[in-house]
């Protein structure tokens, strides 16, 4: 099944069912009338959403109606708890190498992870609004999965049954604070604002053989101002799969239904895919030609991001952005 929040309701927003072709939803208040409250009776709400999902896909759904985005919420307007990963060391590699410095060994069996903003999700149509360009605004395209209740101590084989929902976010960066903040060696504040999740939330099923070793195979596929960016494979080139993930933020924390875990930004080492946030083409280019040459982000500029199944179909449907100042 796939679940979406419409923008009425209050700030958690109103739990709906959406089509597996994204063009039709019904109202689930029935029986949950949040995707959090969903989540928090997930072994019970779940298999009657499941059979709602069924009727809508099916045309017997009473109350069924076309679905506009940009009415659309994030499926969790806010979330309990948001950590997230950089689990493509390609990235991680290229970074560092253009800096002059080696990546520890500890990298390759630890995920770097760290607490992100949970307390608000843009929508997948609203802008995102920043009080200065001379920030570096960058996007970020990401897989994120979300939790039910997790218990603390839970090994990846265990943690894997606890991923019940798939989708996208851009994690938006502002790469010019992001050096003095983890210069002070306490991690990232001011540079990551809030960010934006796909219109819809899919569960594993609804994503075949995509979703194989609690990973997603398909490309991310990204945009600026309208020209291909790229479509680096979200399967390849992965140091840590979901369950990795969210066993080693479990280790010493249960984690509360709605936790919302991010694969970091994607990144393979065939760089001819292109890349998936601006930091990375940037550390690309001065690893070739001694200088970034791709600007970050201006006031005006739009990105979009999307994951499509084999039939060219977008599976979450797409996060599509504009950059605005802060008084516009």
């Amino acid at each position: 099944m796939k679940l979406a929040s419409l923008k009425e309701g209050g700030r958690d927003g109103t739990l709906i069912v959406v089509s597996r072709d994204l063009t039709r939803a019904v109202r689930a208040t029935a029986i949950a009338p949040t995707l959090q409250a969903a989540l928090d009776d997930w072994s019970n709400a779940a298999p009657r959403l499941n059979a709602l999902s069924d009727d809508l896909n099916e045309g017997r759904a009473a109350g069924a109606f076309a679905v506009d985005v940009a009415a659309l919420a994030s499926p969790l307007p806010r979330a309990y708890e948001f950590v997230d990963g950089s689990a493509y060391l390609p990235h991680v590699e290229r970074v560092r190498r253009a800096r002059g410095a080696e990546v520890p060994q500890s990298f390759y069996t630890d995920p770097l992870m760290y607490q992100a903003t949970s307390a608000g999700f843009l929508g997948p149509r609203d802008p995102v609004v920043v009080p200065s360009e001379d920030y570096g605004i960058d996007l970020e395209a990401e897989v994120i999965v979300v939790t039910d209740d997790v218990p603390m101590g839970a090994t990846p084989a265990q943690a894997s049954g606890h991923i019940q929902l798939i989708g996208l976010i851009n994690d938006v960066s502002l790469r010019g604070l992001i050096p003095g903040e983890l210069a002070k060696g306490f991690g990232f504040l001011q540079s990551k604002p809030r960010s934006a999740l796909s219109p819809v939330l899919a569960t594993p099923d609804e994503l075949g053989d995509a979703w194989q070793g609690d990973k997603l195979h398909l490309p991310m596929r990204t945009w600026l101002n309208g020209k291909w960016f790229g479509e680096a494979e979200c399967g390849v080139d992965m140091q840590f799969s979901f369950a990795e993930l969210v066993a080693h933020v479990a280790k010493t924390r249960p984690l509360t239904a709605g936790t919302i875990v991010g694969s970091g930004t994607i990144a393979n080492e065939d760089t001819g895919k292109g890349a998936s946030c601006l930091a990375e083409q940037r550390t690309v280019e001065t690893l070739r030609d001694g200088k970034p040459s791709t600007p970050f982000m201006k006031f005006g500029d739009s990105l979009k991001i999307d994951i499509t199944d084999a039939a060219g179909a977008s599976i979450f449907g797409s996060i599509e952005q504009r950059i605005e100042g802060l008084n516009r």
